[in-house]
């Protein structure tokens, strides 16, 4: 804006800045692991810009604007706090159900799911985009990083800012930018198979498979939930550290100790561009209580992991009731 030009509005703030805040929030989240400390900077990002919108010179775009001062805002915020993995991330699984289940560890600040309504936008291509760049594979690799790592591989790989604007918006050199850029590949690169998670089967495999899903969890069908499993598959479920890998082991776990007749019900939605469903469990009195969130990650048309949050405030996050009545749960 030019000097001694009138505040703008916040209608005419809010026209030229709200459009972007999906892509900031997933921007955000990327950078963060958590949708609700997500959603906190996005806020804090709109207030810093609308505070200092009568400085913006138009220098560069008011997208690449926003971006600036969200990326400082994340890096700024995670100075205090420490990434947010998956039990993958902190130990090795287990191939044996039989293992004593570790006591839920609440000290851990857990990775996050995201809830896809959160980051709709009307541009189809920016959907596909975004789903690609928000798999829960990637975000937990993502937390492997340093912070500044981080945010220089979200901004130049995954929203392809070019690296002099990467270097703009951190305030640092183009060398250092390429450094950092470098590094943070080969460290994402060393840890897994990341490619192979990122890859998504069409929308009808996808609800076919989450709609047998959740039917075996509803009929506590233990033989119909192992047809829809890879025989590498792997469940993970938060804040509990314990893990388990292969068919054999994941289903043994869900056989002895989870799958129980009428004992749960399930909401289908989606989160990190992924299918996923709302557990909702008996509570006694005919009520079913929410549970938490189960992200599927599919190759092809099976399972190869399933990413139980068993954090029932997350239902909240994906706008859906606390609980079930008898009747409601008699309909699902």
């Amino acid at each position: 804006m030019e000097e001694g030009d009138a505040m703008p509005s916040e209608t005419e703030f809010a026209v030229l800045t709200e459009p972007f805040r999906p892509e900031l929030l997933a921007h955000c989240y990327r950078i963060l692991g958590s949708v609700h400390d997500a959603e906190d900077l996005v806020q804090d990002t709109y207030l810093r810009a609308w505070r200092a919108f009568d400085r913006f010179e138009g220098r560069s775009t008011v997208r690449r604007w926003l971006y600036k001062i969200a990326t400082m805002a994340c890096l700024t915020a995670l100075e205090t706090r420490s990434r947010r993995p998956l039990p993958s991330g902190l130990g090795a699984p287990s191939d044996d159900h039989r293992v004593a289940v570790a006591a839920a560890d609440l000290t851990v600040p857990w990775l996050q799911p995201v809830p896809d309504a959160l980051l709709a936008t009307g541009d189809p291509a920016a959907i596909v985009a975004g789903r690609n760049g928000v798999r829960l594979a990637f975000i937990a690799a993502l937390q492997l990083l340093p912070t500044r790592q981080r945010a220089v591989l979200t901004l130049r790989d995954v929203l392809a800012f070019r690296t002099a604007e990467v270097a703009e918006i951190l305030d640092t050199s183009v060398a250092a930018v390429d450094s950092a850029l470098r590094r943070a590949r080969t460290r994402l690169a060393e840890a897994g198979p990341v490619a192979d998670d990122l890859a998504e089967p069409d929308e009808r495999v996808q609800r076919t498979v989450l709609d047998g899903y959740m039917d075996a969890f509803t009929r506590a069908d233990p033989d119909a939930l192992v047809k829809l499993l890879r025989a590498d598959v792997e469940v993970e479920m938060p804040p509990t550290p314990t893990w388990f890998t292969g068919r054999q082991a994941v289903a043994g776990f869900f056989t002895d100790r989870v799958l129980r007749p009428d004992r749960w019900r399930m909401v289908p939605t989606r989160a990190n561009g992924q299918p996923a469903a709302v557990a909702y469990q008996h509570a006694g009195d005919g009520c079913y209580r929410a549970h938490g969130i189960e992200v599927l990650t599919l190759i092809g048309d099976r399972i190869s992991r399933i990413t139980a949050f068993h954090d029932a405030s997350l239902v909240l996050t994906f706008g859906l009731a606390p609980a079930l009545t008898p009747q409601q749960g008699k309909r699902i």
